[in-house]
């Protein structure tokens, strides 16, 4: 697709690992042009992370997910000749990121203010772990730390399974979405004020922001904590029954908020004994288990086509190998190959953006250390 939305912006990357560089794949995806920048040799942290020890074209396959359609410039900023060129950089670009810890940048003269006078219109937008000051401002910045230190692990799973982790980096997803917004919103700002804007988020705030409907409860209900269910698969420890997964004949069912009366005579249950809807919260467990006894009569297909005829909510649970071959899978175009420089292909996910009626794919592999520097050079550095 020509003509992105984002075409023309220059987007400086310092950012490291998970949630700064999911932003900037998302300002690449829109047509910004995104230069990691990376210590020479090694580059940045990201490249070393190992999901079941996976690497591909030297470099992480994680790293690969999250840093296609970008460029990289190899530069020491310890060296007073690069510093100097990522000085020059800075004056051309029109966004920075990072996310070293709080003083890292303003130790080599890289802080919002000294960017700030070198562009007056930068916008500077940074991730920390839990914020600039306070007692855990140096604590390491990683998403299963964040989890467990804001409460988000007591959620999940069942009331006898202890705090439960989410199985991905939910939190440097999350962060990644914020700063996003972040950026496009101050983008918006310069255009009215021609002036730079600062940007700031952080991993625990992001946690804290994905909590906002159980925190609100938690402060409105007596301060009691979220009771899950003892009932394994109970979906959320603040709705009421059915909410949740049920086992059925051959697999597993989902059934989201919906009337427990239509849901009974449905499954060939009773109706009277739902008709207090105020049982449906203080007798979740119960109610619970009794569905999942009937449930457990018919397969799945044949609950969905007799609830969804009835207007009930519900569906399938299905795994990767079910769910990929689904129709409605299919259908969305959510799969790209990716050509790396070593021959091979990357299989992974597509934007998710549309744009004027157009997905936007791009094939672009994540760049090798340093791939880039002259073409930089050549486009920004010559004056």
């Amino acid at each position: 697709m020509d003509n992105k939305p984002l075409d023309g912006l220059l987007v400086l990357e310092f950012s490291q690992f998970m949630a700064g560089p999911t932003a900037g794949l998302r300002l690449a995806d829109l047509g910004a042009r995104v230069v990691k920048i990376e210590r020479p040799v090694k580059g940045e942290g990201g490249r070393q992370i190992a999901i079941k020890n996976i690497f591909v074209d030297d470099s992480s396959l994680v790293f690969h997910t999250i840093n296609r359609n970008k460029e990289s410039y190899a530069a020491d900023l310890k060296n007073e000749k690069d510093l100097a060129d990522i000085k020059a950089l800075i004056q051309k670009a029109d966004v920075i990121t990072h996310n070293f810890r709080p003083g890292v940048m303003e130790k080599i003269g890289l802080d919002y203010e000294s960017v700030k006078a070198l562009n007056p219109k930068i916008i500077y937008a940074t991730v920390t772990g839990y914020g600039n000051e306070g007692p855990w401002a140096k604590k390491p910045g990683q998403d299963l730390l964040v989890q467990s230190m804001s409460g988000l692990s007591w959620l999940s799973g069942s009331e006898g399974d202890g705090p439960v982790p989410f199985g991905l980096a939910v939190i440097d997803m999350y962060c990644a979405t914020h700063l996003t917004q972040g950026i496009l919103a101050a983008l918006l700002k310069r255009s009215r004020t021609e002036e730079g804007v600062l940007v700031e988020v952080s991993l625990l705030e992001s946690a804290l922001d994905m909590q906002f409907e159980v925190l609100t409860t938690y402060f409105n209900d007596g301060r009691k904590l979220p009771k899950r269910s003892a009932v394994r698969g109970g979906g959320h420890a603040y709705l009421s029954a059915p909410y949740g997964l049920y086992q059925t004949a051959n697999g597993y069912l989902a059934l989201a908020m919906g009337d427990l009366q239509k849901i009974a005579v449905v499954i060939g249950l009773s109706e009277e004994r739902y008709q207090d809807q105020s049982m449906w919260f203080s007798q979740r467990d119960t109610i619970m288990r009794e569905l999942g006894q009937a449930l457990r009569e018919k397969t799945t297909q044949e609950w969905v086509t007799l609830l969804e005829k009835a207007g009930i909510w519900c569906g399938s649970v299905h795994d990767y190998h079910t769910f990929l071959q689904e129709e409605s899978f299919v259908q969305t175009g959510m799969l790209q190959e990716i050509a790396l420089h070593d021959g091979t292909a990357l299989r992974t996910t597509r934007s998710v953006y549309g744009i004027d009626g157009h997905y936007l794919y791009s094939n672009k592999p994540a760049p090798k250390v340093g791939d880039d520097n002259e073409k930089i050079v050549e486009d920004y550095l010559i004056r």
